[in-house]
Order: structure tokens, then C-alpha cells, then sequence
């Protein structure tokens, strides 16, 4: 069952997504205009309720010791991916595991070593579990944004959620589709015929509704679409105005 959220837990999610370490609950409380109680409150129901599952520290392995992560493009097969994805998270190394729900590269895993003879045995031991792996490249940069429809109304809206630069240029971003954006109405096959994003842009999934679509030629988008897009020449800027309308402002790169 799905948690219904309101402002107030909006405005919890968004701030502690923000910084969950050093926003309190005071804090939250006097943006909302309610008792820290109140906040404290909501805060343990919606982690009762697992829509607040943990929190977690963002590390830069790259200043700790120089250590080397590596994103691997994986494909299960659609009836063991659940048991397939929770045996790639045993892999010693292995440090996030996104499921997708798409047909081929339904599995999206970080890996961090100390060397390059690290990840290739990350690599093998993930290929061992019956996993096939795709493509992977070493990640330069990573950021993390707060979700921008739960920030409050007198905030900018964001509408690249993450962005994620790797290694020979290639790059993948996930955003929310504004309104305005030109691709908005579009077909991904005419929105590539017509120039509207680059020729080397390649759309993975569209999130719509609380489901995961796979993207095909003839998906059409649709405003607050979440779209995830791969670019091996990196994602140019006109693959970012399609989907970001006419605010330069919301265009955050690692």
C-alpha cells in the first residue's frame, strides 16, 4: 500500500533530503509553521510507514584513499531479477543496486574499489551470480538533489534530480520534464528525428505515475515525466533544453 502524503510530509521529505544530517527538527518546524513535535512525529510515521527508509552518508571515495568507482549497466532476467539484485548486493565492493523495470539493463550497480584488479574481480564475482553486464565506466562525478516537488512553493523546482558524469565522456542524468519542455507531446523517435534531443542521447526509462516504463520509439513524453537519459558523448545542451524548458537556472552538473 502507498503512504498519502501531505505539505507538511513533503516539506519533511525535502528538507531531510537536503541534509539529513544537520537539519532538525526545530528547524523543519519553524519553515512549516508547526511544533517540532509535530515534526518528530511525522518523521517517525513516515519511516514506520518505510516511505523514509534510512539515511545515508554521500561519500566521495575519490578522497578517501583515491579509491575507484565503477557503474555497471546490467541485465537479469525479468524473473530473478528481485533475487539476482539482492545476490549483487552481497558482492563484497558493491555499494548501490537500482532495479529498473525494463527488459535490458534492469540493473544499475555501483561498485567501489581500491584498484583497477578490484573492480574486475567485482565484475566477475557479479557475472558469477548468472548476471550479464552490459557496459560499465568509472564514475568522475556524482550529486544528489532534494525531490523538487516537495520544496516549498517560494523555491526554485530543480528538475535535474541526478547526473552522473563517467569516465571517456559519457554521461547519464535523470530529470523531471517541466511543462514548457519541448519534447513535451513528442514521440522519443520524432523528438530524435527533429533534432529536439542529441543524436547520441539515448532515453533508458521513463518514471510516470509511480511505475517505471521501459522507453521505446514511439513513447510518447508527457510533463513530469522522470526520465533517465545516457549519453555516451555526454548529454549535450540540447538534449537538456528538451526536457528543462526554458529555465537555464535548473541545470546542476557534477
Amino acid at each position: 500500500m502507498t503512504y498519502r502524503l501531505d505539505d507538511i510530509d513533503r516539506r519533511v521529505i525535502h528538507a531531510l533530503m537536503a541534509d539529513a544530517r544537520t537539519t532538525s527538527a526545530p528547524q523543519i518546524a519553524e519553515e512549516v509553521d508547526v511544533s517540532p513535535g509535530t515534526i518528530r512525529n511525522r518523521i517517525e510515521r513516515l519511516e514506520d510507514a518505510g516511505v523514509i527508509r534510512g539515511y545515508h552518508a554521500n561519500v566521495d571515495f575519490e578522497a578517501a584513499d583515491g579509491r575507484l568507482r565503477n557503474l555497471l549497466l546490467c541485465t537479469a532476467p525479468l524473473a530473478e531479477r528481485e533475487k539476482l539484485a539482492a545476490k549483487v548486493r552481497a558482492v563484497p565492493g558493491v555499494v548501490n543496486v537500482r532495479e529498473l523495470m525494463t527488459g535490458r539493463r534492469n540493473l544499475h550497480v555501483m561498485a567501489v574499489g581500491e584498484r583497477t584488479s578490484d573492480l574486475r574481480r567485482i565484475a566477475r564475482a557479479i557475472s558469477g551470480v548468472g548476471v550479464e553486464i552490459d557496459e560499465e565506466d568509472l564514475i568522475q562525478t556524482e550529486t544528489y538533489h532534494p525531490y523538487a516537488p516537495f520544496s516549498p512553493d517560494d523555491e526554485p523546482v530543480e528538475n535535474v534530480s541526478d547526473f552522473v558524469s563517467l569516465s571517456g565522456g559519457s554521461e547519464v542524468a535523470e530529470m523531471t520534464v517541466r511543462r514548457d519542455a519541448p519534447i513535451v507531446g513528442t514521440t522519443l523517435a520524432e523528438a530524435s528525428t527533429r533534432g529536439v534531443i542529441g543524436e547520441n542521447a539515448l532515453v533508458i526509462a521513463i518514471e510516470r505515475d509511480d511505475e517505471v516504463r521501459t522507453a521505446h520509439g514511439d513513447t510518447t513524453v508527457e510533463a513530469d515525466d522522470v526520465v533517465t537519459v545516457f549519453s555516451r558523448g555526454g548529454v549535450d545542451q540540447s538534449t537538456l533544453e528538451a526536457f528543462r524548458g526554458d529555465d537555464p537556472s535548473s541545470i546542476h552538473r557534477g
